[in-house]
Order: structure tokens, then sequence, then C-alpha cells
């Protein structure tokens, strides 16, 4: 079950104090948040481990912000949070949002091609993981764009974490003799070996 928290403030000026009434009462849960502009759009959305901390990080005094972000850290207004259960669960309703709202911020990103998505096709028997640079419509789950890459392999350990995938290149026929250092470490369930069904 997910909770709605609304933040609502007056528009956002660069006069000092303006977030006081709204960071203090940040959820400290893993969720996603909706930054909107001064007309209630949703303009940009993102996820986080923790709601607080994320959110906070947009606008302490002195943050290294990108080019990017400055300009949208000018025109938030408003902000929502929406509390999950588990990252992975901040992680999929973070891309239904996107794609339910193409907030323009997300949107300048994602129609950007140079910029990796994480793939992955849940219709295949034995799901891998893999990096993509397009979107097809091929009913796999998309995660992304990333940028910088570093947020695409934290994205990756909240999956793993979640559902020990195989990430080898092999076809998987379930008939190798031993399994590799992933299983060894619970990253993997080696249907190589047929340790995992494609019911499991």
């Amino acid at each position: 079950m997910m909770h709605t928290h609304t933040s609502t403030s007056p528009v956002l000026s660069d006069q000092p104090g303006r977030l006081s009434g709204i960071l203090t009462h940040l959820p400290k849960q893993p969720g996603v948040y909706l930054f909107k502009d001064r007309r209630g759009d949703i303009i940009y959305i993102g996820k986080a481990a923790v709601l607080s901390d994320r959110v906070r990080s947009y606008f302490q005094h002195g943050a290294d912000l990108t080019p990017k972000n400055r300009v949208l850290y000018s025109q938030i207004a408003d902000l929502e949070t929406i509390v999950t259960h588990s990252e992975f669960e901040a992680l999929l309703l973070e891309s239904n949002l996107i794609k339910r709202h193409r907030p323009r911020f997300n949107v300048v990103l994602r129609d950007d091609k140079q910029y990796p998505y994480l793939r992955l096709p849940i219709h295949d028997d034995f799901p891998r993981l893999s990096i993509v640079r397009r979107v097809k419509q091929d009913k796999a789950l998309y995660f992304g764009p990333y940028v910088p890459t570093g947020a695409m392999r934290d994205t990756l350990k909240v999956i793993r974490k979640v559902f020990p995938l195989a990430t080898c290149k092999i076809d998987i026929t379930g008939t190798a003799e031993r399994a590799c250092l992933e299983f060894e470490i619970k990253r993997c369930m080696a249907p190589c070996t047929g340790n995992q069904t494609k019911e499991d």
C-alpha cells in the first residue's frame, strides 16, 4: 500500500528559509517525489531510497547542481511525495508515472538517445538485464534514461536485491555442470544448471 504526502508552499523564490515549511515534514521512507510549477503542472518525477534526504539535496545551500537541475530548481513551486514499501516499488512507480505524465524535465532526457536504459524482458523464460540506448515497443520493462551512468548502477543494485537475475550471455538450457560465482554469492539462481525452472 502506498501513501501520498503533499507538501504545498507559496511560489518558491530565492528568499532565505523559503523551504523550511516543506522540508521539515518530508517522509523518511522510500518513494517517489513530484515537483510542480506555479500552475500545478508536474515538471519532474524522481525516486528515492529516503525521500527526505533526496528531496532536500536539491535545496541545500551550496548544492552542486547540474545546469538542468538549476533550471528545474528555479521553477519548483510545490512538491508531492508518494511513500512506497521498498526502493523497487518506488522504481516501478516512478517509471509508470513518467510514462503517464511525461514531465518536461524527464522528457528532455528521455528523448535524448545518447543516454542508457536498463531493459528487462519480463516475458522471457529467464529474463536478463541489459543496457540499451533505445526504447522499443517490445513489452519489456525499461528503466532510465540514466544521467550520470552511476545512477544506472544504483538502480541495477536495487533490482538485483529483489530479483537474483542471471547476467551471463550463455544459452540457458539447464544442463550446465556447474554454476558460476554469481550463484555462490546469491546473485543468481543458476537456471543454467536447472536449479531454477521457468515457473520459478
